[in-house]
C-alpha cells in the first residue's frame, strides 16, 4: 500500500539519530579529557614564551636599539610571513602580487570566514584559528603517540616538545603549520583505522594548505600499497583516492593560478628565488655554504645533523609510513639554496616531534632537554621579532 509506514523503519532510524549523536558527544569527551587536557599546559607554556619574546624584543629594542623600529616588531604577531597571510585574508591575493602566490589559500580563506564571528576581523581570526589549531594538534598527536606505541609518557613527551621546540613560534603566530600539522596527525590517525575517506579528506586539505603538504602522498601510498591484499574491493577506490588527495589539494590551486595568471607553476617558480628556497642543491654544499654565510646558518647545520638523529631514531622505532614522510620532508629541506626556516619545515613534519621524545625516554633527559627547548624558544622568538631570526 503506498500510504503504509514502516513503522519498525522509522522507530530504528530514530533510535539510531539519538544513538549517534550520544556516540559522537562519547568520541568528543573522551578525546577531550584522555588527549586535549594533557595538552593544555604544554599549550599555554608555549604561547607565555613566545609573548614574553615579543615583549622582551621590544623593551630590548626600546632600551638599547637605534635607528627604524623592525619591521617584524612593528607586525608582532603577524610578522614574517603572517603578513602575507593576513593581506590574502583581508583583501584576496591581488594585494600581495606575484610573491605572494607561494602561499596556498586554505588558512586565509578559512581565517576570513571565520573573521565573519569577529565582526569581519580577518587578523583576529587567524590568530585565534592558528591557536585554536594548535591545541587540536596537541590533542591529535598525543592519542596518536599513544595508539601507535601504547607509550603515555612518550605521548606527553611528544606533546611538550611540539610546544617547546624553537621553530614553534609558527604555533602561536599567523603561520599556516598548525592546520597542516592537524591535517598531517589527523590523516596519519585515519590512517591507522583504515578509514581511507577520512584519510582523503585531511590529505586534500594539507594540499590546500601548504606545497609540503604534497609529502603525504608518500606514506599515504606505501599504506595503501601495504594493506591493499587486505582491503576489501569495495574500498580500494577510497584508498587509491586517499594516496592522490594531498597531490589533487595542490593541483587545485595551482590550476586556479594557471587560469588566472597564466601560469599554473608560478606559486613554485616564485620560490626559486635565492632570497626564498632558491633553486635545488645537494645536500652537502647547501650546508657548507649556510655554515660560511653567517651564525644562522652554523645553526642550520646543527640542526640538520639533529633531524638526522632523529630520522634514525624514527626508523628504529616507528612504522615505516614515519620514516619515509620524515626522510622525504629532510631530503626537501635540505636540498633548498636557502636554509632559512629549515627548522620550520622540520617542525612541520609531525615524526621528527615524536622521534625527540624517542631519544629523551630518560626523565633526567627529557627534563633537561625541555628547559633548554624552552630557553631556545624564547631566545628565537626575541629574535624573530627584532627581525634578525626568519621563522
Amino acid at each position: 500500500m503506498l500510504g503504509h509506514v514502516n513503522t519498525r523503519a522509522v522507530a530504528g532510524s530514530a533510535a539510531r539519530g539519538p544513538s549517534i549523536t550520544r556516540s559522537l558527544v562519547a568520541t568528543v569527551t573522551t578525546f577531550g579529557r584522555e588527549d586535549v587536557a594533557p595538552s593544555i599546559a604544554p599549550w599555554v607554556v608555549g604561547r607565555a614564551i613566545v609573548l614574553t619574546g615579543l615583549a622582551l624584543a621590544r623593551y630590548l629594542f626600546d632600551h638599547v636599539g637605534s635607528g627604524a623600529r623592525p619591521v617584524a616588531l612593528r607586525q608582532g604577531l603577524f610578522a614574517w610571513d603572517a603578513s602575507f597571510y593576513e593581506s590574502i585574508a583581508r583583501f584576496g591575493y591581488g594585494s600581495v602580487g606575484r610573491a605572494g602566490l607561494r602561499f596556498f589559500p586554505l588558512f586565509p580563506i578559512a581565517s576570513r570566514g571565520f573573521g565573519t564571528v569577529f565582526l569581519g576581523r580577518a587578523d583576529i581570526a587567524m590568530i585565534v584559528l592558528v591557536n585554536a589549531c594548535a591545541l587540536v594538534f596537541m590533542g591529535c598527536l598525543h592519542r596518536l603517540v599513544r595508539e601507535e606505541t601504547g607509550d603515555v609518557r612518550l605521548a606527553r613527551r611528544s606533546v611538550w616538545f611540539s610546544a617547546l621546540l624553537p621553530p614553534a613560534i609558527c604555533l602561536v603566530i599567523g603561520y599556516a603549520e598548525a592546520l597542516l600539522l592537524l591535517f598531517a596527525v589527523s590523516a596519519f590517525l585515519a590512517m591507522r583505522a583504515r578509514r581511507w575517506e577520512w584519510v582523503a579528506v585531511f590529505g586534500l586539505l594539507a594540499g590546500l594548505c601548504r606545497p609540503v603538504g604534497l609529502l603525504l602522498a608518500l606514506p599515504v601510498a606505501i599504506e595503501v600499497v601495504l594493506t591493499w591484499r587486505v582491503t576489501p574491493v569495495r574500498r580500494r577506490i577510497g584508498a587509491v583516492a586517499a594516496g592522490v588527495s594531498p597531490v589533487v589539494g595542490v593541483g587545485i590551486f595551482l590550476a586556479w593560478v594557471g587560469a588566472t595568471r597564466g601560469d599554473a607553476l608560478l606559486p613554485l617558480r616564485v620560490q626559486q628565488n635565492p632570497t626564498l628556497r632558491g633553486g635545488f642543491e645537494d645536500p652537502i654544499s647547501a650546508l657548507v655554504d649556510a655554515a660560511h654565510r653567517s651564525v644562522g646558518g652554523v645553526l642550520h647545520v646543527v640542526w640538520a645533523v639533529i633531524f638526522i638523529v632523529l630520522l634514525v631514531a624514527i626508523a628504529r622505532r616507528l612504522p615505516v609510513t614515519y620514516t619515509a614522510y620524515a626522510a622525504a620532508a629532510l631530503a626537501v629541506g635540505l636540498t633548498a639554496h636557502n636554509l632559512d626556516s629549515f627548522e620550520r619545515y622540520g617542525l612541520s613534519t609531525f615524526p621528527f616531534i615524536i622521534g625527540a621524545a624517542l631519544v629523551t625516554e630518560r626523565r633526567e633527559l627529557a627534563n633537561i632537554a625541555l628547559t633548554l627547548s624552552a630557553a631556545a624558544l624564547l631566545g628565537y622568538s626575541t629574535l624573530v621579532f627584532l627581525g634578525l631570526s626568519v621563522p
